[in-house]
């Protein structure tokens, strides 16, 4: 067995969905730290908890994740408590049937004791009630909750005097592109400005965001732009594709790379002698051009 220093022990394995947990964010690591031990151990001697209401695992998610595993290995350790000389998982069940598919021995663990998990809980919540926090830190909070202790969006709603939804939604906003959740911890932007982002291509969001920061945008403003975004970018899809055939007759008639856009007409040649036949083609069309 092998002792090893906590490090960055929570990034997700997949970090589009909301395990994603950023130690930047993260109001209470100091004290994750504190009452965290990481350790390496046989995958023997780990046991899932009977308990567990979760029994039915997909087959086919299993092998995905052992693929990725068999790649990438664990990225995210796995929560447990020392049972009878065993470990016994509070987190991360999928990961654990997952790294047996994939023919791990041993697998990274992050050992606790009730009363370590009962602290860590309250100090989470209690950073989580708390109004200083910026969106992004509270979306960590809830996410540790939400991974660390198996509780679901509910539960969590009822520790922290939220709806169920509403932690969903403030937990969301970790699909954010990085760039996105630094500003909102930079400039102090509102949650609700910052959901119509989730979903937009970064590209944009790198564009939109100095016009949220300066002008203090609303949400309803933020989605006409992304609207308006769509829609011009629709329209130059449908011209481009109007002018796919005429681009492809013109490529034939003069063997030569053709763009049409708007009202120009470009014709591309390789080399100085392609250029010189594609000039002898233009005079063979038009006798006005010899």
């Amino acid at each position: 067995m092998k002792n090893k220093g906590l490090g960055r022990g929570f990034d997700s394995l997949i970090p589009t969905n909301l395990d994603l947990v950023e130690e930047q964010f993260d109001p209470t690591r100091t004290e994750d730290q504190n009452v965290s031990q990481l350790v390496e151990v046989k995958i023997e001697e780990i046991v899932r908890d009977e308990q567990q209401p979760r029994k039915a695992f997909s087959q086919g998610k299993l092998e995905e994740l052992a693929d990725s595993i068999r790649e990438h290995g664990v990225l995210q350790p796995i929560v447990v408590v020392k049972r009878n000389g065993q470990y016994q998982i509070v987190a991360g069940e999928r990961r654990w049937r997952a790294a047996q598919l994939a023919g791990l021995e041993t697998m990274q663990v992050i050992v606790r004791t009730l009363d370590d998990q009962n602290r860590l809980e309250l100090s989470i919540v209690e950073n989580a009630q708390r109004e200083d926090l910026n969106p992004i830190e509270l979306a960590t909070a809830y996410a540790k909750l939400k991974n660390q202790f198996n509780l679901t969006a509910e539960e969590i709603g009822k520790r922290v005097g939220k709806s169920g939804a509403t932690v969903i939604n403030t937990m969301r906003l970790l699909k954010l592109p990085e760039e996105a959740k630094q500003a909102m911890q930079e400039h102090n932007l509102l949650e609700g400005p910052m959901r119509p982002l989730i979903s937009a291509d970064p590209k944009l969001v790198h564009e939109i965001l100095p016009k949220m920061i300066e002008g203090g945008w609303s949400a309803r403003m933020v989605e006409r732009y992304i609207a308006e975004h769509k829609k011009k970018s629709s329209q130059r899809a449908v011209k481009a594709n109007n002018y796919a055939k005429d681009e492809y007759r013109l490529c034939n008639a003069y063997r030569a790379e053709v763009k049409i856009r708007g009202r120009s007409i470009t014709f591309s040649a390789k080399n100085d002698e392609e250029f010189q036949e594609l000039l002898k083609r233009f005079g063979e069309s038009d006798p006005d051009l010899e």
